[in-house]
């Protein structure tokens, strides 16, 4: 390996997989989207750094478009950055320095314990949203705001009913009808299907939905599971679900089937106003990360992503 307290560039055929999750595993603040099974999936390519014997480890997702290199944050990814114990603002610093100059453009979020005040690399704010459910069913409900408990009996006024494990294409489906508002592609979704696969056979994936008395899913989405968190992600919503209270009752279910666990619902965001209001309406609360955008493009060049 290399010598000690050097930060070293890997590409992806380099990264020693067992000793890169073992890490990602232990650390405090480690992440699903930072497993390596997670970026082989959802990354077009990847190369990581490392400290030492991956002490600490940093994924770096990329892409070349016209023959530059550029950082990216793959769909379905929130968070990644600098994983490990006792991350300081000089690790980081370090770290950001020791990624290679070929990568001209940079846009990519750090997780919630990279954030610092770097003068070099100047952080943005983003908004997540997270939920205890450490306590009762009864305890969490009257923590939400009225408005979500309104919503949650009017679904249920309505005849609607939690069904798990809905098929994965259900889900893409609704999904798939907001993609206009994202730049979330067809190959993203079959990327997904394949990670959802592989995690829910290892029992760390389970869909939810919500269907109507006459059985149409109204509102759907998937959860992950991973150090001590339940990741809510890929939601699906029907126009038919938004006046029946149908996502606030998808969250009720889930908040209900996992009381009293030590387990963190993490809702992903969001800077949108109306769904950080609607993710805080159950009681959860802001766990802040930052994003990065650096860019040593030429002059000439008019950088269009993606």
């Amino acid at each position: 390996m290399a010598q000690e307290n050097t930060i070293q560039y890997l590409s992806h055929s380099q990264i020693d997989k067992p000793a890169w999750d073992k890490c990602i595993a232990n650390a405090p603040n480690g992440l699903i989207y930072a497993h390596s099974y997670y970026l082989d999936y959802m990354a077009t390519h990847w190369d990581a750094l490392v400290l030492n014997n991956y002490e600490y480890a940093m994924p770096l997702p990329w892409r070349k478009k016209y023959g530059i290199y550029y950082l990216y944050q793959p769909a379905f990814v929130a968070q990644l950055g600098l994983f490990g114990n006792n991350i300081t603002k000089e690790l980081l610093l370090n770290f950001l320095n020791a990624i290679p100059k070929k990568f001209r453009y940079w846009d990519f979020s750090l997780n919630h314990d990279n954030f610092f005040e770097i003068e070099r690399y100047p952080l943005h704010q983003r908004s997540n949203f997270v939920l205890s459910l450490h306590s009762s069913y009864n305890l969490l409900y009257s923590q939400y705001r009225e408005n979500s408990k309104r919503n949650v009996k009017k679904a249920q006024s309505y005849g609607c009913y939690i069904k798990k494990d809905i098929a994965i294409d259900a889900v893409i489906q609704l999904a798939m009808q907001q993609v206009q508002q994202s730049k979330t592609t067809e190959t993203d979704f079959k990327n997904f299907v394949q990670l959802y696969s592989f995690l829910y056979q290892a029992s760390k994936a389970i869909s939810y939905g919500v269907c109507s008395r006459e059985g149409e899913v109204l509102a759907s989405c998937v959860y992950f599971f991973s150090h001590n968190r339940a990741y809510y992600i890929l939601v699906g919503n029907h126009p038919n679900g938004r006046t029946m209270g149908a996502s606030h009752q998808l969250i009720d279910a889930f908040i209900k089937d996992h009381e009293e666990q030590n387990l963190l619902l993490d809702f992903e965001g969001s800077d949108i106003r109306n769904l950080a209001f609607f993710y805080s309406s159950f009681g959860a609360v802001e766990e802040n990360y930052p994003a990065i955008q650096l860019n040593n493009l030429p002059w000439y060049v008019k950088w269009v992503k993606d």
